[in-house]
């Protein structure tokens, strides 16, 4: 039997996912989660054998639960559940250590599959992404965002999205004065001098999208 932790903040998404992986036989989902912080206590209580976890949440997102997860627990198997099809999504969730990328418009069947490949050892990209990466022929030097690591990203795209430090430093868990330094090394890194160069940088790379 297959132990799952499900986590995402959209109760419908949550029971969906829950009723399609309970209908195979070797699936179980032991515990369901709507908060980054949740997930982690959960984690730690039960060592599930995947979690599957929404990209974007309220309060700590699911790549910076991601990385607080495999940081105390290296072996953990993560599937990343998320609508992002642009590439550097997917590139981040792997580099911090995600097993999956799977996403919300995937089928049943591709859904099953991630589990189970990712239960048993081996990686999973949705279809869709897989063919996107194995298209993309711009290098990481032409995109300098690939090159920033998890939480260098995830400050980044936090700042692109226009909040601010207090809110940045409360939503991540870590210091103002940190985040301070990660926002003065983003300009150095993405040489980069203005919010506005920011956001037009985040725009043109699809880490944010304009409204």
């Amino acid at each position: 039997m297959i132990k799952v932790i499900l986590v995402d903040d959209h109760v419908v998404v949550r029971s969906g996912v829950k009723r399609l992986l309970e209908e195979q036989a070797d699936l179980q989902v032991i515990a369901e989660a709507d908060t980054g912080d949740d997930a982690y206590k959960l984690y730690h209580q039960h060592q599930p054998d995947v979690m599957l976890m929404d990209m974007n949440m309220s309060g700590s997102s699911g790549l910076a639960t991601l990385s607080q997860i495999k940081a105390r627990y290296p072996e953990a198997k993560l599937i990343m559940f998320t609508s992002h099809t642009e590439v550097v999504f997917a590139v981040q969730a792997i580099g911090a250590g995600a097993k999956g990328y799977v996403l919300k418009s995937s089928t049943a069947e591709e859904v099953i599959q991630a589990v189970r490949q990712v239960a048993s050892g081996k990686s999973y990209l949705s279809s869709e992404v897989a063919q996107a990466i194995a298209l993309q022929n711009i290098s990481a030097d032409d995109d300098p965002t690939r090159s920033l690591t998890p939480r260098e990203f995830e400050i980044f795209r936090l700042l692109a999205e226009g909040a601010d430090i207090d809110t940045i430093a409360e939503t991540l868990k870590i210091g103002q004065k940190t985040v301070a330094n990660y926002q003065t090394q983003l300009k150095h890194k993405l040489n980069i001098h203005t919010p506005v160069e920011l956001v037009r940088l985040a725009i043109k790379h699809q880490i944010i999208r304009l409204q």
